[in-house]
């Protein structure tokens, strides 16, 4: 998923995912990036991945800092924190931020963790939807 404003952005989103071979599996990440962009249209949004399919982070950052970006929040889309949302995410931020450091990167915490979307996750599995 590729959504850029038409003015140069000076802010952008990467929602950062596991990744799989299926091409059926990125659809709801990518659908979370069309909302955004519906709802926040200044805001650069893209998809990242960290393997099994393409962009992965360090492509995305660099594109995004060729269109001016300035700012990039990355949200790891994972419900729980496992290795890869605890250690090589952190990683891998670590080095871009060492590779650009004028660059502001900020790593928010799991999807998963946020209250908002336990309760959202709580919803959903009680209600009576079939």
């Amino acid at each position: 998923m590729n959504a850029t404003p038409p003015s140069s952005p000076q802010r952008a989103v990467v929602l950062f995912a596991h990744g799989s071979r299926d091409p059926l599996w990125r659809q709801p990440i990518e659908a979370v990036a069309l909302r955004m962009v519906n709802t926040a249209p200044q805001v650069s949004v893209r998809c990242a991945y960290l393997e099994l399919c393409a962009p992965d982070l360090h492509t995305v950052v660099h594109e995004l800092l060729a269109l001016g970006v300035q700012a990039i929040t990355v949200v790891p889309m994972f419900l729980g924190v496992g290795k890869h949302a605890r250690e090589d995410l952190p990683l891998l931020i670590q080095a871009l931020q060492a590779q650009h450091p004028r660059m502001h990167l900020t790593l928010r915490p799991a999807i998963g963790e946020d209250p908002a979307m336990i309760e959202l996750m709580a919803k959903i599995a009680l209600s009576s939807r079939e």
